[in-house]
């Protein structure tokens, strides 16, 4: 089983909201996620228009995926946020933290002009060690 650890060296800014760095020891599985939107039932864009409702979609997604794989969201380590508009942060850190607690995973978030289509608001990726 892998052991997971949450850190930050002496001297860097260690933030409340994510982690800094995970050390990983002991691994037996990594799990790299693709890019997790709010599809619904065929595939479409689901809460249009409704960014806290996609981004519960994306959190339930990576959770369903890593607890498929034989872990939980305690595994994932790292997490790459993209959002139409950066605006969307405040809601996103507390949605985040409905999901991976109040020291989430190592995390990113990145404003982009559009998404694959344009009615997503929010895609992550996720990297998971089990």
């Amino acid at each position: 089983m892998a052991n997971i650890e949450k850190f930050c060296a002496p001297g860097v800014y260690d933030p409340p909201g994510y982690s800094q760095g995970i050390k990983v020891t002991g691994a037996q599985t990594l799990l790299f996620l693709a890019g997790q939107v709010a599809y619904d039932g065929d595939g479409g864009p689901a809460h249009r228009g409704d960014f806290k409702g996609q981004a519960r979609q994306v959190f339930g997604a990576i959770k369903a995926l890593v607890e498929a794989a034989g872990g939980t969201l305690r595994n994932v380590v790292k997490l790459n946020t993209y959002v139409t508009e950066v605006r969307y942060r405040p809601e996103f850190r507390v949605i985040r933290e409905e999901f991976f607690g109040p020291k989430g995973p190592a995390s990113t978030m990145v404003e982009v002009k559009a998404l694959a289509h344009p009615d997503y608001l929010i895609e992550v990726e996720a990297i998971a060690v089990i």
